[in-house]
């Protein structure tokens, strides 16, 4: 195992901080995500740096550093551009809160700083010079055997920081990988930690479940372990037939963020359940509004038979530029519930596409009059009844593109104020 990790994979940068380190009689290592990565032969997205030196030791190293965490003993480098971070060996005090040690202290063994990780295929820790890697727990064991394993006890490893048992599952749907017995028995005895942790930080695994090769999997996982029924009860909650069905819709759909969250949720809630939901998870604005707006009208397949003036009140309703994650979102649905309805449903995309590709006025600001020119016709000043005739002409023209023209539109509006004064 040890032959297969190339330092070829490794930046320059990091090798040259890592080789300078030792120089100074430091011992110093790459430590986890990445050489979990290499022992898989998965190049790394980043590399981190353990070494016995103190943060101090470190800013005086080299010339230019960045106190980025040096409490915790963190301390980017800066060598010819780019940032390398290097974190001293370190154990942790109790956690008090689910989520923090209360105290940090440093160490100059690299296994005491292993000991502290969440996971064995987390826990190793590799010397490109001298081509060691250390592995004091079975990482390199349990990579290949796809598990999921605590470093140690998993109740005291999952009762220390509450996020673990939700990264577990996220690990094991990015991966494809199975939880250990012990690690996923933790899990519903340590829930009640778990729900202190802040759901910003659920979010983010959240998203990242969702975004993996294994989605419906994880979710599945998700409820089973009961970690689901903290922070998305819509969906522990739901019919098991239709939580399976929203899980399968969301493993179908596109790998986009607002796409798969609206899959997932839209034969759960309404379109503003939606929108709250994502609020209430922390999603940013834009998004959250996106996801009720797709969740809304994600039942396209109700709409094959509809007119053309219905299916321009829908892109009105929607927004053009929305309607490529729309249709992904109703694809997936009909996809796991109803394929044979996939090429009516495709019919359905073609006519949409069309329709807004003829670009009709689907709004106020899209009509040829403006408000002053409808008060100029009707005689009037500012007041409601210039909104109810711009709605008027906004229906009219959304039956109908070819009333936007000035003439047409000012005689449609002496038409209605006589039908209204009558």
């Amino acid at each position: 195992m040890i032959a297969d990790l190339h330092n070829a994979d490794i930046p320059k940068p990091v090798l040259e901080v890592i080789t300078r380190l030792r120089e100074l009689g430091h011992a110093t290592y790459l430590v986890g995500g990445c050489v979990r990565d290499m022992v898989r032969q998965v190049h790394p997205k980043d590399f981190d740096v353990a070494t016995s030196a103190l943060p101090e030791e470190v800013q005086k190293a080299f010339r230019k550093v960045i106190p980025t965490g040096i409490q915790h003993g963190t301390v980017t480098v800066v060598t010819g551009g780019n940032h390398v971070e290097v974190t001293t060996f370190r154990s942790e005090g109790d956690y008090l809160d689910g989520r923090r040690p209360s105290s940090v202290s440093f160490e100059r063994d690299i296994v005491k700083d292993l000991s502290r990780r969440d996971f064995t295929i987390n826990a190793m820790a590799y010397n490109p010079l001298d081509k060691e890697l250390v592995d004091p727990f079975g990482g390199q064991v349990d990579l290949p055997a796809r598990l999921i394993k605590c470093v140690g006890s998993a109740l005291e490893r999952f009762s220390e920081d509450g996020l673990r048992p939700l990264r577990a599952v996220r690990f094991s749907a990015v991966l494809g990988f199975s939880l250990d017995p012990d690690t996923r028995d933790a899990i519903p005895a340590t829930l009640s930690v778990f729900r202190k942790v802040a759901l910003e930080r659920v979010r983010e695994e959240l998203c990242k479940l969702l975004l993996s090769p294994r989605a419906e999997a994880g979710l599945q996982l998700l409820a089973d372990t009961g970690l689901l029924e903290v922070f998305l009860p819509e969906l522990a909650r739901a019919d098991a037939e239709a939580a399976r069905l929203a899980r399968a819709a969301t493993q179908a759909a596109p790998l986009e963020l607002d796409v798969r969250m609206a899959t997932l949720l839209a034969d759960l809630v309404t379109g503003p359940h939606a929108r709250e939901l994502c609020m209430r998870l922390k999603f940013p604005n834009k998004s959250a509004d996106l996801v009720g707006l797709l969740v809304e009208h994600a039942k396209l397949e109700t709409r094959l038979t509809d007119t053309d003036p219905a299916l321009r009140r829908l892109l009105a309703r929607v927004g053009p530029p929305q309607l490529p994650v729309l249709l992904a979102v109703a694809k997936a649905r009909v996809q796991a519930r109803a394929p044979e309805q996939l090429p009516a449903l495709e019919s359905l995309a073609e006519r949409l596409g069309l329709l807004a590709a003829a670009k009709p006025p689907l709004s106020a600001k899209e009509l040829a009059l403006t408000g002053g020119d409808i008060m100029s016709t009707l005689g009037i000043g500012p007041s409601p009844k210039v909104g109810e005739a711009t709605r008027y002409l906004v229906e009219s023209v959304l039956d109908d593109p070819s009333r936007n023209t000035a003439d047409q539109l000012r005689a449609l509006l002496t038409e209605w104020s006589r039908t209204r004064s009558a």
